[in-house]
Parts: structure tokens; C-alpha cells; sequence
């Protein structure tokens, strides 16, 4: 047997190369299949998990040994076999494997959000134990895996302007301590006091909520953390109910909100039927698709104010078709979008087109009185 860890081979590649995605793609799983497997993997296995040439899975292998993963090979019927080294895995703690250290890595740029804040400082601790648990090599591994993927949440609110709110809130929640919160409400100027039992923080689309019982309310409310003006963590406890199911809660809002449950029907457009077909706008939704290339898209939501501004969001695009009370509202809105551009006369300068392509004038807009 002749074992081979992270040794450095003359391969004419700069070690700061740049890492194409397939290249990522493909030794990232052949890194999985030697973490799962007792028998190791030959140059040919390594080549058909690739779904590339021997050439490249030579390479590939070579990369990874580079990196400093602790691979050997020994002979075998087949050729060479490539595995890792059960009791080589350095100060990477059990249960944990290089590929899931490595995960959580590239994963940091997603929890900036979170900066400033009690969660941000755990995370950001588990972070600097990931590093140290991780050879230098394969540090550098990850640098070039970075310039083929990055993760990240833009833009994003400073959340450590509430750092001291949210750390209230997320030990009144461990605690289950009842709270008092000076809240203010989106459309409205006055603060209200108010006694919450919190349930859960929930954090979505780059905004941090407090689920709760509101007293004031008899209801359990979705809280954004932002309105909260000043809060206090009484001593009274709270039991949370049995029959509380938060996946439930939130399973017919389109974004955040709970209310009554509507049908909707919207028609999109044959320009922007891929565009919207090709995501999920929500679990409920189901597409027919039309002979003139338009869809019908059919959803189930609590309340319409939220799927109101996805409606105006997509402009002439999109048509609701049910329910009255949605059509009537987007209506209005429109209506009063309109009457916000009248008396303005726009006046268009003729298209002068500068060197890099770009126009020289822009339109005038003169308010006609």
C-alpha cells in the first residue's frame, strides 16, 4: 500500500487558479462518495461520478490531495484505489466530515444578516472553530471554491441597531417569560402598549419577526422586530398551547400575513409566462398552461394585500381574474398611481448616442400648473 496525504505534485496550475463550477461540482462529490464508501474509489469511478474523462479525473484527485484531504491509494484488480484515511481526519470532530465543515464555511456570507446581533456572535464563534478544526490547504481549497460560488443575502438591515430587543426577545422565548412591547404598528403613528407571550422568532426574506399571543389582540400576531420600540421581560411565565403549529400558521400567507383564506386566479402574460411559471411563488399555487403561451396561475392565500402588491409588482403582465375584492383593490391602487403622474408633461430630447452607447440626454419632466 502506498499512501499519499496532501502531497504537493508539480501539475503547472497556479494554486490561487480560479475554480469553474463543474470543477466544484464534481469533486465535491467525489469527496462525498469517498466519506460514504469503505472501498474507495478507482481513477474510473472518480471519472463517472464526474461525468468527465479520465484525464480530468486524474486531476481532479490530484486537486484533492493538493487540498490536503487525507487520501492514500493501495492496488487493487482494478488499478489504483483512491480512499480517505479513517484515522486521518486531523482535529475535524466527530460527527462532523470535511465536506460538512467545509459546507458550513462557505455558508458565512448568508448570516451577516444577523450581524450585531446574539445569534451573529454564536454563529460567528462556530465559524472561527470551523476554521481552526481545518488545514491550511484545504483553507485555500475553499478560497478558490469561493470564486465559483458565493452565497449571500443583499441587501440586508443592520440588525445590530436591536441587538439588545432581540436578545430580550430570544431569552423570553427560551424561557417562555411573558413580555411587554411598545409597538408601532405600519400604518399607524401612535405606539401601542402591549403584553405578548412569544411564541417563536421567525426570520424571512431579510427581516426578523416575533410570533406571539398579543393580549391586547385575543390572537396570536406576527410582530416585526423593527416596530418594536421598547420592550421589558416580566416574570410571568407563559405555557405555550398544545395545538400551537407554527407550519401551519403560516402555510396559507403569501409572504407574512394571516387572514382570510381566498381563492385567487391571476393570468400572466405569453412574455413573462416562463419567467413566472419557472419559480414557486407559493405552495398552494397551480399552473394551466394557455394555447396563445399565456398561464392561469391559481392560488390559495390568507388575506389579499400582500398577493396585491406581487400583482402590481409584475405591471400590465399580470390580470387577476378572482377574487372581486382583489380586482377591485388593484384597481384602486392603479387609480391612484395615475392621478400621482397628473399634470406632469414629460418632454423626450431626440436620441443622441455617445461613444460607449449610453444617451447624453436624459427626458425632462416639466409639472404643467
Amino acid at each position: 500500500m502506498s499512501i499519499v496525504i496532501g502531497q504537493r505534485r508539480n501539475l503547472g496550475i497556479p494554486v490561487g487558479r480560479m475554480m469553474r463550477g463543474d470543477q466544484l461540482s464534481r469533486q465535491w462529490r467525489v469527496l462525498r462518495h469517498l466519506e460514504a464508501g469503505r472501498m474507495g474509489l478507482t481513477a474510473q469511478d472518480v471519472a463517472e461520478i464526474g461525468g468527465c474523462s479520465l484525464r480530468t479525473a486524474y486531476r481532479d484527485i490530484d486537486d484533492l490531495q493538493l487540498a490536503g484531504f487525507p487520501m492514500y491509494s493501495e492496488d487493487s484488480d482494478k488499478g489504483l484505489r483512491w480512499k480517505l484515511l479513517k484515522n486521518a481526519q486531523g482535529n475535524i470532530p466527530a460527527p462532523f466530515t470535511f465536506t460538512e465543515l467545509m459546507s458550513l464555511h462557505l455558508s458565512r456570507d448568508l448570516f451577516k444578516v444577523f450581524s450585531g446581533t446574539v445569534f451573529h456572535d454564536s454563529i460567528e464563534s462556530l465559524f472561527q472553530k470551523t476554521v481552526a478544526q481545518l488545514p491550511p490547504q484545504t483553507l485555500s481549497y475553499l478560497n478558490r471554491i469561493q470564486s465559483a460560488f458565493h452565497t449571500s443575502i443583499k441587501p440586508y438591515k443592520d440588525y445590530g441597531r436591536y441587538r439588545e430587543i432581540i436578545n430580550q426577545v430570544n431569552r423570553a422565548v427560551l424561557e417562555q417569560h411573558r413580555i411587554e412591547i411598545a409597538y408601532q404598528p405600519l400604518r399607524s403613528d401612535t405606539e401601542t402598549i402591549r403584553k405578548v407571550d412569544p411564541y417563536k422568532i421567525w426570520f424571512f426574506d431579510g427581516t426578523i419577526y416575533l410570533i406571539g399571543l398579543c393580549h391586547l389582540r385575543s390572537q396570536v400576531r406576527t410582530f416585526v422586530v423593527d416596530r418594536v420600540r421598547m420592550m421589558t421581560v416580566s416574570d410571568e411565565q407563559f405555557e405555550l398551547p398544545d395545538d400551537f403549529d407554527f407550519e401551519d400558521l403560516i402555510r396559507h400567507s403569501f409572504r407574512v400575513m394571516q387572514d382570510e383564506l381566498y381563492a385567487v386566479q391571476v393570468r400572466v402574460s405569453p412574455e413573462w409566462a416562463r419567467y413566472v411559471g419557472e419559480r414557486i411563488w407559493h405552495e398552494s399555487q397551480s399552473i394551466q398552461q394557455h394555447i396563445d403561451g399565456s398561464i392561469e396561475i391559481t392560488f390559495h392565500v390568507a388575506g389579499l394585500e400582500e398577493i396585491k402588491q406581487w400583482v402590481l409588482s409584475m405591471g400590465p403582465e399580470v390580470c387577476v381574474l378572482n377574487p372581486p375584492e382583489l380586482i377591485a383593490e388593484v384597481i384602486e391602487s392603479l387609480d391612484k398611481s395615475k392621478a400621482q403622474y397628473e399634470g406632469v408633461d414629460i418632454e423626450l430630447p431626440s436620441a443622441v448616442n455617445s461613444e460607449d452607447g449610453l444617451f447624453d440626454e436624459v427626458p425632462q419632466l416639466k409639472l404643467i400648473k
